[in-house]
């Protein structure tokens, strides 16, 4: 923070007529278009294998309490042999669910990297175009004449 004040009153100090903006790269992740669409996509590609995740952790859930109720009942034999299955099938589950969560990740931060690039080239185009000397990335406080994060927002809508 110190340096951003520093830069500041150097900028004023040197060049009175120094163009500097800020964008909101938080909002930007949150609310533009591709990010909506990113959002989306993943949850479609995603949707069908958290479905089959909750769906077996149901029949593992409806077969421990099968088992709960039967115990009394089975032999020692059969009561390990199911309490075996049991036991594998949670961890077969618990694999499924860190792989789900690795693919989910992995993805995730492809779509951000691909998002992020998009609005570095956006805002090099709108600070280009309105000759800003520099661009600052989510300051702590802004003035919102100097806060270009709508016109970001805007050039990744298009």
């Amino acid at each position: 923070m110190v340096c951003a004040a520093c830069f500041f009153s150097i900028a004023q100090a040197n060049a009175q007529d120094s163009r500097v903006a800020i964008f909101d790269s938080q909002r930007v992740m949150r609310e533009s278009a591709p990010a909506k669409a990113a959002e989306a996509k993943i949850e479609q590609e995603f949707s069908k294998r958290g479905k089959e995740l909750q769906d077996l952790t149901a029949k593992i859930k409806v077969l421990a309490e099968k088992l709960d109720k039967d115990t009394p009942v089975l032999s020692e034999s059969d009561r390990i042999k199911r309490q075996r299955e049991l036991t594998d099938l949670d961890q077969d589950i618990k694999r499924k669910q860190r792989v789900f969560n690795e693919d989910l990740n992995q993805r995730k931060n492809e779509e951000i990297a691909a998002l992020v690039d998009r609005a570095v080239k956006a805002v090099k185009k709108i600070a280009e175009a309105e000759k800003y000397d520099i661009v600052l990335q989510d300051a702590v406080y802004s003035h919102p004449r100097v806060d270009i994060t709508d016109k970001v927002l805007k050039e990744l809508s298009k």
